[in-house]
């Protein structure tokens, strides 16, 4: 028996659970929220329903990771640091580099650091985060688990953008997808559903939370993704536009009078979306409540669809078919309607969604009715566990 932390870093936020494995029992969980900033919100899950919550001004990851440590063995969820056996962190960009999760040491560590320019909110914040642990607890492992990993499997056709090529040679030009571990999850447990091997289904998974990717997979591999060189690209997100012609930025530029890119970068990532459509919210579940009196909220919601829909089309065109569809992340599984919607709109090729099966919240099960002749399949997340199962394999423990 070992106890693993796994640790999701974002710019402001750190999450984490600590599983007991192989029985991948969670004994504990929790988050910094506000990292960095004023007032920040320390919360832990424990024990038979314990919680735990204060507000105070954490700075740094190292003092974050200070206190996690200190409350582990304050409230006695284990008795000194020697019960940790090994730590796995979920890391935005591996680039071409890793295409496995990696033990970490401080060659690639420093060649994390150095991947921070593919995703510059995420790569620092979570070396930073791995170099505090490694400072408190040097003698344990620490695998790192990359979001692009799942997708280094995908032929240049679908990675490479119709570019002068030395800027892949030259500069790594080129799309890396994201959400690499969530859709690895829902594959993996979709196929065990199913009763048959991943290697021989045809299958789509769709991971609609805040961020939104649809993953193409096939021979048990990542052939194509939604997102790009960052997550900016793909689908219709929350408050992400997706894609959009590159003029438009140059032309939106001038209009706005904007110099710096990073400001055009910023109303693309952080102002669009549903949020930017609707001009009312980055929820949708605001949108299902006001959309029969607000246009704009349909409209979002229909665009939102209207983007799936199109490319659940290419893939089953790449891929010559479709066994199976799984739907997964905070929207997806919360979003009866939504899921409704998809299965509605897809019905031209034989997706069955059941509306009796499709009334449930965050529930694994099969979705889609007996005679439907693809799979429909709610199966939520769980990119935590897949961190924690990286850490025993690559520790060894």
């Amino acid at each position: 028996m070992s106890k693993v932390l796994a640790i999701n870093a974002g710019s402001s936020t750190l999450k984490w659970q600590l599983f007991i494995m192989p029985e991948e029992t969670v004994v504990a969980k929790g988050m910094v929220d506000r990292l960095g900033l004023t007032d920040s919100v320390f919360t832990v899950k424990y024990g038979d329903g314990q919680k735990f919550s204060m507000t105070q001004d954490i700075e740094t990851q190292d003092l974050a990771v200070e206190l996690l440590l200190q409350k582990l063995i304050e409230f006695k969820i284990i008795a000194d640091y020697a019960e940790i056996s090994g730590i796995g962190h979920r890391v935005v960009a591996g680039g071409e580099d890793f295409k496995t999760s990696a033990v970490i040491n401080e060659d690639s560590l420093k060649r994390i650091e150095e991947l921070s320019e593919y995703a510059p909110l995420h790569n620092p914040s979570e070396a930073r985060v791995i170099r505090a642990f490694r400072k408190i607890l040097p003698n344990v492992p620490q695998v790192a688990v990359f979001d692009t990993s799942f997708h280094t499997t995908m032929p240049e056709e679908n990675y490479l953008y119709s570019l002068p090529l030395e800027y892949y040679r030259k500069y790594g030009a080129r799309k890396y997808g994201a959400h690499g571990t969530s859709h690895r999850y829902v594959s993996q447990r979709a196929a065990e559903m199913v009763g048959k091997p991943l290697k021989d289904l045809k299958m789509i998974t769709m991971h609609l939370g805040s961020g939104v990717s649809m993953t193409a997979i096939k021979d048990g591999k990542s052939l194509d993704t939604s997102m790009g060189f960052t997550p900016l690209a793909g689908l219709t997100m929350s408050t992400r536009s997706g894609d959009i012609d590159a003029s438009l930025v140059a032309f939106l530029m001038a209009k706005l009078n904007i110099k710096d890119p990073a400001e055009m970068i910023d109303i693309l990532n952080k102002k669009s979306g549903i949020y930017g459509i609707s001009g009312l919210s980055p929820d949708m579940r605001d949108l299902e409540q006001t959309r029969e009196e607000r246009p704009e909220s349909q409209l979002a919601i229909d665009i939102f669809v209207n983007r799936l829909i199109k490319y659940v089309g290419s893939y089953v065109a790449i891929m010559g078919g479709l066994d199976v569809l799984v739907i997964t992340a905070g929207m997806g599984e919360g979003d009866i309607l939504m899921r409704q919607r998809i299965g509605d709109r897809l019905g031209y090729f034989g997706v069955q969604v059941d509306p009796e099966r499709n009334n449930v919240m965050a529930q694994e099960r099969i979705i889609s009715t007996d005679d439907s002749k693809v799979k429909v399949l709610l199966v939520p997340t769980n990119e935590e566990v897949m961190i924690a199962r990286d850490v025993v394999t690559l520790g060894n423990l």
